[in-house]
């Protein structure tokens, strides 16, 4: 299927596994292949999409959301709500129930307190948590009984589906993680790459940054699934080859994010031994600008707007012509095609929550160099601006990857136009993402003045993903530079707004702080430097029926349904 045809769709058609003599394991080995290869099978220690969705297979939250972005129960008996009773009428509390006889893969049951437990382990205040966002305004996690958890909130939260709901918010096992919790969290290698789980598999063996062995979890609570009764979960290389594997060799079942040109899937998928699956959600290529001294020689935890700002991208002149200096037409042309759309927001979707702001979409070349001038920043004989024997000279990284080393490329062309030299790093995708306390090279530790990437939130309300540039949000070494707030926004006046889009209930008014939020990180100050809007591309051989591509979750998240075609 053309690349282009297939993005016409919201997904792939669906191909249902016949039910009649269905059996755990009979269609026996399934291969899949992440070029960005999982470091850790934990997504509360790190932010990194293919660390969040390798555990998916193995770790599961109390509900997802489907291919249409809509919530469904999956270790839960139902949805709560005001109609049923899970929610409370004055919305400062939610009631799960646990469907009952769940186990995890090592035969013990799974509780409540295992749901307190992980709320426990993120929130712990020694510790560092990828996914604070998610649990924003909650005031306590309990046990009603065995199956039974009621969710808390400070103030009345109108949205309370964010705590276990999605790829991002799993339940961690209470029994293997006990001894984990604050500044031990990152020190726990075998709960940390073999986590015990509820999911369709369970880890055999993880090499970190290359491969994961699976096996069909014999507890499951669908004796006929999964179909499959191993996988090969191969991580590394890059986005040509994996689209190769499955396109043209047929090595592999299913590749993905294939970051390619449209051109290029299309040539793969001609060998007729695969097809690219395509949707667009809420993933956004974007510049985050780094509003600190980036330098790592500085004290660790003096990086600060107050303590050390950023000698020359505290001005939001620069930060504006940065912006405006680039042509994100051709950024889509080249990268993506249709499979892209020109973008200044970081929210671009759901259509209810989309700013749909345009004033970046036209070059302007010449309007960036006026706003410059007029901001003091004179051009040298080496061509590169200065202010007070500050040179807008910067390092800016991305992880490896063809697309984006192409985007970077033509970045620092337009910006040496406007007197802006910009030094090109990249890193492995693995590392880059990887969340190490260790590394120096993470998005998170951002020694960097301006880093490239793309990810999403899983649901179809941003209020999780906005609130991700809280001041207490900021990477640090108390938190083993876990956060989400990577170019370190700390404005009171935002936070204020994280608080209010978390206590407002109409819709219109939700979507208007939304927007406000969204205006302010991008079109306002230029924290933020939309690129474009990615549809997600993946592809599965013919021979794997049941995917059902989802931009709202973990693509795997019905890996339990996927069967081989005979």
């Amino acid at each position: 299927m053309k690349l282009r045809t297939a993005l016409l769709g919201a997904a792939a058609s669906v191909a249902f596994a016949p039910m009649a003599l269905a059996e755990r394991g009979a269609d026996g080995h399934v291969n899949v292949i992440y070029w960005q290869a999982p470091s850790i099978l934990n997504p509360y220690l790190s932010g990194g999409t293919k660390d969040v969705e390798s555990s998916s297979l193995v770790i599961e939250p109390l509900a997802r959301h489907d291919q249409t972005g809509a919530m469904v129960p999956w270790l839960v008996e139902d949805i709560p709500t005001l109609d049923n009773g899970g929610l409370a009428e004055d919305l400062k509390s939610i009631t799960w129930k646990i469907k009952p006889g769940l186990l995890w893969s090592d035969g013990t049951p799974f509780t409540s307190a295992d749901v307190v437990f992980t709320y426990d382990y993120c929130t712990h205040p020694e510790g560092g948590c990828a996914q604070s966002a998610k649990f924003e305004g909650v005031s306590a996690v309990e046990a009603l009984d065995d199956l039974t958890v009621k969710i808390s909130f400070a103030d009345a939260k109108p949205n309370p589906y964010l705590p276990f709901v999605g790829a991002q918010s799993p339940i961690i096992q209470k029994a293997q993680f006990a001894d984990c919790m604050g500044t031990k969290a990152p020190e726990c290698t075998s709960a940390n790459f073999g986590p015990i789980g509820t999911g369709p598999f369970k880890v055999v063996e993880f090499k970190t940054n290359d491969v994961i062995s699976l096996e069909a979890n014999p507890n499951y609570r669908d004796p006929a699934k999964p179909r499959f009764a191993t996988m090969t979960f191969k991580g590394g290389g890059d986005a040509e080859g994996a689209g190769r594997a499955v396109l043209e060799t047929g090595e592999f079942d299913y590749a993905w994010n294939l970051q390619l040109a449209p051109s290029v899937i299309d040539q793969m998928a001609a060998a007729g031994k695969g097809q690219a699956v395509s949707a667009f959600g809420t993933l956004v290529e974007r510049i985050e600008v780094n509003l600190t001294n980036p330098s790592p020689s500085l004290p660790e935890g003096e990086r600060s707007t107050t303590k050390h700002p950023h000698p020359f991208l505290s001005d939001i002149n620069v930060r504006k012509a940065l912006s405006m200096a680039i042509d994100r037409e051709l950024l889509v042309e080249v990268g993506y095609g249709r499979a892209g759309r020109p973008t200044c927001d970081l929210v671009p979707g759901p259509e209810v929550y989309a700013a749909k702001n345009t004033s970046c979409f036209a070059q302007d070349i010449a309007g960036a160099n006026k706003l410059l001038d007029d901001a003091g920043w004179v051009k040298g004989g080496d061509g590169i601006r200065a202010k007070d024997g500050v040179k807008l000279s910067m390092v800016y990284q991305t992880s490896t990857n063809a697309v984006r080393q192409d985007f970077q490329a033509l970045i620092k062309q337009w910006w040496s136009e406007i007197g802006v030299a910009a030094e090109l790093k990249n890193v492995s995708a693995s590392v880059f993402f990887g969340g190490d306390p260790g590394s120096p090279d993470t998005f998170q530790k951002f020694y960097a003045d301006v880093e490239m990437y793309a990810n999403n939130f899983d649901g179809t309300d941003p209020e999780a993903y906005l609130s991700a540039y809280t001041c207490n949000k900021i990477p640090r070494p108390e938190s083993q530079w876990q956060g989400e707030n990577i170019n370190r926004v700390c404005d009171p006046a935002y936070d204020a707004m994280v608080a209010e889009l978390g206590r407002t209930a109409d819709l219109e008014k939700r979507r208007e702080l939304a927007v406000k939020m969204n205006n302010y990180l991008t079109v306002d100050n230029h924290y933020i430097i939309g690129l474009v809007d990615r549809g997600r591309v993946s592809a599965h051989s013919n021979s794997l029926g049941g995917v059902v591509l989802n931009t709202w979750d973990s693509e795997l998240w019905n890996a339990a349904d996927w069967y081989r075609v005979k």
